[in-house]
């Protein structure tokens, strides 16, 4: 089931992602060669394109372009990007959890008033960050 709001949905064949991202078809052969961008496959010629593939063959644009990095460094430079956007993620959600526990905590405290707080162990649960190790370039 495709939902158009989905950016990682691939939507556009090879000719319109070209001209969203203003190169030529054989550039994005070229990156997906190299490993730079994986549209999908729609049987074994037709690549489909999503907004974020679209994005990020844009994002290397800016990066040869404007910037005058090469596309080994390009692929160093995603690959980071691609690793702070899965920390970021994973953060997010430590968070989330460590919200949700904090929020049921005080909700039983709130509930039974009546009952004595635990010296032995905190109010609110102590945040337990886990940052992966082992960023390789």
């Amino acid at each position: 089931m495709r939902h158009p709001n989905d950016p990682h949905e691939p939507v556009y064949r090879i000719g319109v992602a070209a001209r969203l991202c203003g190169v030529h078809p054989q550039t994005l052969r070229a990156y997906e060669r190299q490993g730079l961008v994986s549209p999908t496959r729609e049987g074994v010629k037709n690549r489909l394109y999503s907004e974020s593939d679209v994005e990020r063959v844009r994002r290397i644009q800016r990066l040869t372009r404007e910037l005058g990095v090469n596309l080994a460094g390009v692929e160093v430079i995603l690959r980071l990007l691609d690793q702070v956007e899965e920390m970021r993620a994973d953060l997010e959600s430590q968070l989330r959890d460590y919200i949700h526990e904090a929020e049921r905590r005080i909700t039983a405290m709130t509930h039974a008033s009546d009952v004595p707080v635990r010296l032995d162990e905190p109010l609110l649960p102590v945040p337990r960050i886990r940052i992966r190790k082992g960023v390789d370039l």
